[in-house]
């Protein structure tokens, strides 16, 4: 170990502690609760209008995709219960999803989007003064893009395999091997976490940090999104008594809880980013009192 890295790691250490105490003393987990419940309320109205949306415009050719791409870096055992009351719903919804269910799901999906971004303000201890009409603005339009994107992305998935077969018939070159519909949605499934929370570190707070100063809490909090899914999976498989418990609220409840940690975490890698960046200016004490 070279002596440059001794420095950085102590200060790595420092800034993991003092996150600790900032998360502690703004209620971290209290937010983080707000946080799930907002995400709760608005993932259910605005996956069901993305799905029934790309249903209608494809004939439900990109359904499959879509749900699979929205849900797949989810624990297989918490997405599984809310994909079947996905598939339950639209079985039976006609076009009010599409018209005044859209703008109502739109409108709680903001609610969502807000949420994330009050947490995001308090971790970097920004002082939020837009205006209630600018902010329900960025809301409203990284909602609509993200389910613009989305729906792109599905399509990129039905449109590909005719494009492979296409070029492999044309050419000599057999590219189903290399551009497939498998490797593409693994690609993507782990793109749109990565982008997501990369956007919340970007965009959200009222502050613009540089992508240096953002990229150590995105990390870390894909690093905790990864090991906390995996061990929240098997909880769930091995131990939970969810459905003796909660009957047929066990995969909503699931879904709660594990939306609840993911929001800590996402909200203690945005704090481990504001403890480095006072560290960096010689600020850690005061950085973690009175704000």
């Amino acid at each position: 170990m070279t002596r440059a890295a001794i420095p950085l790691i102590g200060r790595l250490l420092q800034a993991v502690w003092l996150s600790v105490r900032r998360f502690n003393d703004k209620n971290g987990f209290v937010m983080s609760s707000h946080v799930a419940m907002s995400l709760m309320l608005a993932l259910f109205p605005f996956v069901l209008f993305t799905v029934a949306l790309a249903g209608a415009l494809s004939q439900d050719y990109v359904t499959n995709e879509l749900i699979d791409l929205i849900f797949g870096a989810w624990p297989k055992d918490v997405a599984d219960p809310i994909i079947s009351e996905l598939r339950a719903v639209l079985a039976g919804a006609g076009s009010g999803v599409i018209t005044l269910g859209g703008i109502l799901a739109i409108y709680f999906a903001s609610n969502g989007v807000a949420a994330v971004r009050a947490a995001m303000n308090m971790a970097y201890h920004d002082e939020d003064r837009w205006p209630f009409w600018k902010t329900r603005l960025l809301c409203f339009a990284l909602v609509i893009a993200g389910g613009a994107a989305i729906l792109a992305i599905a399509a990129v998935e039905v449109v590909l395999p005719v494009y492979t077969q296409l070029v492999s018939e044309r050419t000599d070159v057999d590219v189903s091997e290399w551009l497939s519909v498998d490797r593409l949605r693994w690609t993507f499934t782990v793109a749109v976490p990565v982008g997501t929370v990369a956007l919340a570190h970007l965009i959200l707070p009222t502050r613009r940090h540089s992508l240096a100063q953002i990229l150590p809490g995105v990390v870390l909090t894909l690093a905790l999104w990864s090991a906390g899914g995996w061990g929240f999976s098997i909880y769930i498989a091995q131990f939970a008594t969810y459905s003796a418990t909660y009957a047929g609220l066990a995969g909503a409840m699931a879904a709660l809880i594990f939306l609840y940690l993911c929001s800590a975490m996402l909200i203690f890698g945005a704090e481990f980013n504001g403890a480095l960046i006072d560290l960096r200016n010689g600020d850690g004490d005061n950085g973690g009192r009175g704000r």
